[in-house]
């Protein structure tokens, strides 16, 4: 292992206490780091544990955290140390490391398939297979409930290729629907209009008796919510599907 170099000390107190700074970057780091009776990675494990001991959850324990993930500590044996240490110095501190060691591991043991990838992306959920508006569907879709009261809400994911039918939203006094890209790639189309793409962050509004689909691009997750407008005697028409002739025109 390359010799450990710390200035850390110095850039932060050397005007202020010269010889803390010394002691931190010099003797600390430059000699008992650097010390080959104890390996690299059982000395990091070693330093977190001390700092979770005594409840320090500063900036100090994440450097030492991620000091350890580079040393070859894994998501596993980190969640093991943790675990281990937590029956001994107390639960809440456990709780506490746990909480920043999740995101310093996060990307460790990294999902492959594509729909996992797609998850992770975002923060709500994919939820169920669409299955009660599987027949409005060409390709899976999904649907997650994010809420049911005041205003109704729900992430809906759609698979590589997956779009729904043409459909019109009715209502009197309101009415219409809202859409919020969250994650990946999608399209939305009105009757006579050329398709908009959708990325995270876009928002498109839809009027009550517009003719339109949306859906996943050809080679990308998509998914959105779904806010529906509150209105009088509101209900949704579907109608065709989008075929392929309409929707490889996207590719």
């Amino acid at each position: 292992m390359d010799k450990i170099v710390q200035t850390a000390g110095r850039d932060t107190l050397g005007g202020f206490a010269l010889e803390f700074a010394h002691f931190n970057d010099d003797v600390l780091f430059g000699e008992n780091w650097n010390n080959s009776d104890i390996d690299h990675k059982t000395r990091c494990i070693i330093t977190v544990v001390a700092l979770m001991s005594s409840g320090i959850t500063d900036n100090s324990l994440k450097f030492h955290l991620e000091n350890a993930k580079k040393a070859g500590v894994t998501k596993k044996e980190i969640a093991a140390i943790i675990t281990h240490a937590a029956f001994y110095v107390g639960w809440p501190k456990g709780w506490a490391v746990f909480h920043m060691a999740k995101e310093i591991w996060r990307d460790d043991g990294a999902v492959t398939d594509a729909k996992s990838a797609h998850a992770a992306e975002m923060i709500f959920p994919i939820g169920a297979p669409n299955d009660a508006f599987a027949k409005y569907f060409i390709g899976q879709s999904y649907l997650a409930s994010v809420s049911t009261s005041q205003v109704t809400i729900f992430n809906v994911t759609f698979e590589p290729g997956c779009r729904n039918n043409w459909h019109i939203h009715h209502g009197d006094k309101g009415g219409g629907q809202i859409l919020i890209c969250v994650a990946g790639c999608g399209y939305y189309q009105e009757w006579g209009k050329e398709p908009q793409e959708m990325h995270p962050g876009d928002c498109i509004n839809i009027p009550t008796g517009v003719k339109h689909w949306h859906g996943a691009a050809p080679d990308s997750w998509f998914s959105h919510l779904a806010i529906e407008v509150s209105g009088e005697n509101t209900s949704n028409e579907w109608l065709e599907a989008v075929d392929d002739s309409q929707y490889t025109i996207l590719k």
